[in-house]
């Protein structure tokens, strides 16, 4: 919300105003993302001159290629909802046998035509971006920028010329890169980078980790007639999502075909003949093609000198904000993946807005994170809002309502697919107010986007309830689970089942 101009003061730090100099700009954006393009954007729809830079694009990220569009466009949601889209059809043909389809001869997949594809249209989104920009009136720079003091960039272009340029205020917005297992042999293995641009599709693939990455690309790779291991060092996938979903999720996984080796870590890798030999700490062995590692991101500030000129940094290498995104050196700002809040594209673009509103707008606004919609693009998806039980048992003063239901989709009951759809919400007891809602199952993240909508306006279960379903959805269970699953007190008993 925003704040009155006492509660300004105390909180946004002033830039100091003895001398107030001429500068270049009155915003210098540094990386060229989702929070990146729209900081400068917005901020130079409010009459602000505001420049940009980035580094030559490329499908895969380096200290010195990257692009306009950044991560989500060009190496991360499009690109990979490309590839999920295609993977998908796999199971569709499956599936259409029992509607009466006959597909006679043989049903070829060809990756390289995929990549392209895909290749192609990431650069298509690429020259969007800059047009998004250019019809800002946004300046547009190529090349790698570094912080030199509180309000000056120094670009160094793609022909290594330096040039130094001024800004009333900085903002950083260069995301996250992805980090590789330090084990012996980890120069054998790719990132999610890699895995949406190999030349060839390997026909065996390990994946280690247990986030959105790796759930998405063991899925991927499957569908594509790939043999998949996901190893993850937890029981179940998924850390920070609700328990139940994760052991359905888990159980997906494995119906599809993926072998999943939980509680299990990678200590190396060989090459060897045929392929790459990836040792585990259970002392188990496998020969593969392809070892991805999906074990986690670190925000990008390692070369941009913010150390030298005062900005604090924690100690992933994050940008360390106050709730306006304003770093310990009061003119320059950060957004986005960099900072390690609520690493997802939408919050970077709500961030970058609420920046906007704040040193340009004359509106100090701080993100707003609550009831922030996700999705895992497994196979089906999982998509949530909200808290999950767990989260509502700690956060809790009253009793929490837990209202579950299990069922097998319409789709499968002819198809025969051994997939049941999973659903949950919680319920506060005593304002009737929904804390959250969890979804495992087809067309689950297009269903949550407008639960959340509901949420956000402080939705009740008596209204799910009075809401009257389409028919046939899924989407209609959700307001039609009145039977009461549990009931938990603050202290995390169940107390009525």
């Amino acid at each position: 919300m925003p704040q009155s101009s006492s509660q300004e003061s105390e909180i946004i730090r002033e830039i100091p105003k003895e001398e107030e100099p001429q500068y270049d700009y009155d915003l210098f954006v540094i990386g060229g993302g989702s929070g990146g393009v729209r900081g400068s954007r917005t901020a130079a729809q409010t009459g602000a001159k505001v420049a940009i830079c980035e580094l030559p694009f490329d499908p895969i990220s380096s200290d010195t290629r990257g692009g306009y569009g950044g991560t989500c466009v060009l190496r991360g949601c499009v690109p990979k909802k490309i590839l999920v889209y295609g993977s998908a059809f796999s199971a569709e043909f499956q599936d259409s046998k029992e509607f009466g389809w006959d597909i006679n001869g043989d049903i070829t997949f060809n990756w390289k035509r995929l990549v392209a594809n895909k290749t192609r249209e990431i650069l298509r989104l690429n020259g969007v971006y800059k047009k998004i920009l250019a019809s800002a009136k946004v300046e547009i720079y190529e090349g790698e920028g570094k912080v030199l003091d509180a309000h000056t960039v120094a670009l160094t272009t793609p022909d290594g010329e330096v040039k130094h340029f001024t800004a009333k205020h900085i903002l950083i917005a260069t995301g996250g890169r992805a980090v590789l297992l330090d084990i012996p042999g980890k120069e054998l293995a790719i990132t999610s980078d890699e895995g949406l641009s190999l030349e060839d599709l390997p026909r065996r693939v390990v994946i280690a980790g247990a986030g959105y990455i790796a759930v998405e690309f063991a899925g991927i790779y499957n569908g594509m007639g790939s043999k998949v291991d996901l190893i993850y060092r937890k029981p179940t996938p998924l850390t920070g999502f609700d328990e139940e979903m994760r052991a359905v999720v888990a159980s997906n996984l494995k119906g599809r075909g993926i072998n999943c080796h939980p509680n299990t870590n990678i200590t190396k890798l060989e090459k060897v003949e045929g392929g790459i030999k990836v040792t585990t700490d259970k002392g188990n062995e496998i020969i593969t093609d392809a070892v991805m590692f999906a074990t986690g991101r670190k925000p990008n500030t390692k070369r941009l000198g913010l150390e030298k000129v005062g900005v604090e940094l924690d100690s992933h290498g994050a940008i360390k904000v106050n709730e306006y995104s304003q770093s310990s050196v009061p003119s320059i700002w950060a957004v986005g993946d960099v900072t390690n809040r609520l690493n997802l594209t939408p919050v970077a673009l709500h961030e970058a807005t609420c920046f906007s509103k704040t040193v340009f707008g004359g509106q100090p606004t701080k993100p707003d994170y609550e009831f922030v919609a996700s999705a895992v693009f497994c196979q089906p998806p999982l998509s949530v809002v909200g808290l999950t039980e767990q989260k509502a048992v700690v956060q809790a003063k009253n009793d929490i309502l837990v209202y579950t239901s299990s069922f097998n989709p319409m789709k499968n009951t002819i198809s025969g697919r051994q997939e049941k759809t999973a659903m949950k919400i919680i319920v506060d007891s005593a304002t009737d107010k929904v804390l959250g809602v969890s979804m495992v199952g087809p067309d689950a993240a297009e269903i949550m986007q407008g639960v959340a909508i509901a949420l956000k306006c402080g939705a009740t279960k008596a209204q799910f309830d009075a809401t009257v379903g389409i028919h046939p959805t899924a989407a209609e269970e959700l307001v039609t689970m009145r039977t009461l699953t549990r009931r938990i007190n603050p202290s995390g008993e169940v107390i009525k089942n």
